[in-house]
């Protein structure tokens, strides 16, 4: 979802209250600063659509829905990232301003630049959150959702999840959602990349 355009380095508090102050989101990684860039309408449309659907069957409930304008702290790693969909179950995230840190499940929409990263540093940067239980990358022209669910022995469990499903289960949170409803508004035959880069993303 970012940039390597800016050459800044920071520590984690100093970046917090300079980003506090840009007018655009920027995600911090082991010192160094990158500027977000905008995604295109599918992303940003799928996004909503996870967002919605969480808010609705998580209403009343202790568990909350996030979407990307939230920054997540992965303090292991020294980051502060910005994913497309978070659900936390911890007061003490429901009670932050800045960033949460808990979460149990997170969803990343893939993009052509951003797939790498997502998969891999990122991914290996999530799991280092003890309360995460769920990891999930949708790949919208595939119209596929991939699960990575933590088990007991702490390992991550695969699973695949396609439109002939039907339903596409969340296990971290005991709820389904119908694909329409997650690619819901896409034109039929949705493709490309979404214009976003992410740390370790070759530029185009």
């Amino acid at each position: 979802m970012t940039s390597p355009a800016l050459q800044m380095v920071f520590d984690a508090e100093t970046y917090l209250t300079w980003e506090e102050l840009q007018t655009e989101k920027h995600e911090y990684f082991q010192g160094e600063v990158f500027a977000m860039v905008g995604a295109r309408r599918e992303h940003v449309v799928v996004s909503g659509n996870l967002y919605a659907a969480f808010k609705q069957r998580l209403r009343g409930g202790p568990c909350q829905a996030y979407i990307a304008d939230l920054k997540l702290r992965v303090e292991a790693v020294e980051a502060f990232f910005y994913p497309d969909v978070m659900v936390s179950c911890d007061p003490r995230d429901h009670a932050a301003s800045q960033f949460i840190e808990n979460p149990i499940l997170i969803v990343e929409v893939l993009s052509d630049s951003t797939a790498a990263f997502d998969r891999g540093g990122k991914f290996a940067a999530y799991r280092t959150l003890p309360s995460l239980r769920e990891f999930v990358l949708v790949d919208i022209p595939s119209r596929r959702v991939e699960s990575f669910l933590r088990a007991p022995d702490r390992e991550w469990r695969f699973h695949e999840y396609l439109p002939e499903d039907g339903d596409c289960p969340f296990r971290s949170l005991g709820v389904s959602i119908p694909f329409e409803e997650i690619f819901e508004n896409l034109v039929p035959a949705a493709s490309g990349d979404d214009g976003e880069q992410s740390p370790g993303a070759p530029e185009r």
